[in-house]
């Protein structure tokens, strides 16, 4: 390493700390509910720091000048849904260096108008229904090795596995193997909360290098040789609909979102039906609620905790003057407990009726285009385990993730 290289090294390390410190100063002793989602012991449960927000109001200042927040249902879905907001995380203040290109996130239309059409195609119903006799022959198979163990973790036995074969296979990458992409899937969607550490950074950066490399040669394997799968059509409209520098972020992206939301939703719907037994047990005696079970995970307890809109010009949202460039943290995991929105939203019950308004998918013109994808393969995943394992419980600690924005389980252990 060279002086320059060394002096840019100490540059982003005292820039990291420096933002470590100040969200620990923020959290600790100033108190900031936001800032404390990610810090011990709050992680565990954020949910009643969300509740502080909703307290203060439609919207509140937020902790950086020109920032707010609204936990307020329908201040987030106002906002969400409008063409007045957009969204650029290379803009956002508090933001560490270090942050990914992640496509499709980053764009406003016309350009996310023409990238989501080029995925689009892949995730239809009638590809969805294609899908569903393999992913629930794959589950099988997941849980006949489960049944072996006796004593398993879910994530690391189904949770994870399952999404990532299913992307993989729908993307078109050969012999994918589940934990390096858990790996990749865990640093990269950490870094959605900014760079935490150098150890950090090297596992983000060596995932997203080697993400890169792995895309590069795919990508020039089906220009040569087109296949039945995503990545031949990407490549197809490559200098078309997609311009040559976006295609790898647009991989990446649509690899790691594939994977990452439905192993947290898949591990997040088991785990609170573990800690709520009655529920278990009306999903185990019925387990055509699954797909109740999956809408009322994305309310009670979404995977995607937060996302940031910026106003693209002066307007108003929620009683408060917006000016342009101005931005709003729309807290998803806040805005699915609104007493307004929700009767009794602290309440984890799978009967619920009211349940389908959440914002677990975002909405607008950045709905998940893959919320489809992830909602079949949970369902299947939860359909199928009640029916095998009625009698499955937890067998032992359930360690949380400590990220802001994505929130799972680490680790599920449970016993059938």
């Amino acid at each position: 390493m060279d002086l320059a290289e060394l002096r840019l090294a100490r540059t982003f390390a005292t820039e990291l700390y420096r933002a470590k410190l100040q969200t620990q100063y923020a959290g600790r002793i100033q108190r900031d509910p936001l800032a404390r989602v990610g810090l011990r012991p709050w992680h565990r449960d954020p949910y009643p720091l969300y509740e502080t927000v909703r307290a203060r109001g439609p919207v509140s200042p937020g902790r950086f000048p020109g920032t707010f927040a609204s936990a307020t249902h329908a201040v987030c879905k106002d906002v969400l849904r409008s063409r007045e907001w957009g969204t650029s995380a290379r803009e956002q203040p508090g933001r560490s260096s270090g942050e990914f290109d992640l496509s499709l996130l980053e764009l406003n239309p016309p350009d996310h108008t023409r990238l989501r059409r080029v995925a689009a195609p892949a995730f239809t119903p009638r590809r969805m229904a294609s899908y569903e006799p393999s992913i629930e022959k794959q589950v099988h198979t997941y849980l006949d090795s489960a049944a072996r163990q006796g004593r398993f973790d879910l994530q690391r036995t189904l949770a994870a596995p399952l999404p990532i074969m299913v992307i993989s296979e729908l993307l078109g990458i050969p012999d994918a193997d589940s934990d390096t992409f858990m790996r990749y899937g865990t640093a990269l969607g950490k870094a959605l909360d900014g760079i935490g550490s150098m150890r950090h950074a090297h596992q983000a950066f060596g995932a997203k290098q080697a993400l890169e490399q792995m895309f590069t040669r795919l990508l020039a394997e089906r220009e040569a040789d087109p296949r039945d799968d995503l990545l031949t059509m990407l490549a197809g409209e490559k200098g078309s609909g997609i311009r040559p520098e976006e295609m790898l972020p647009l991989c990446q992206l649509l690899l790691v979102a594939g994977f990452e939301t439905t192993v947290n939703l898949i591990g997040n719907a088991v785990h609170q039906l573990m800690r709520h037994p009655e529920q278990w047990r009306m999903l185990a005696d019925d387990p055509s609620l699954a797909p109740r079970v999956v809408e009322e995970t994305l309310r009670y307890d979404p995977p995607v905790q937060f996302t940031s809109r910026v106003a693209l010009q002066d307007n108003e949202i929620g009683g408060h003057p917006f000016r342009s460039g101005e931005w709003l943290i729309t807290v998803i995991g806040g805005a699915n407990r609104d007493p307004e929105a929700f009767a009794r939203p602290d309440e984890f019950d799978i009967t619920r009726t009211d349940g389908s308004d959440h914002l677990a998918f975002s909405a607008g013109v950045h709905y998940c285009v893959g919320a489809p994808l992830a909602r079949l393969e949970a369902e299947v995943a939860l359909r199928v385990l009640a029916e095998r394992m009625p009698g499955l419980r937890l067998a032992g600690r359930v360690p949380m993730r400590t990220s802001r924005v994505i929130r799972g389980v680490r680790r599920l252990p449970l016993t059938a």
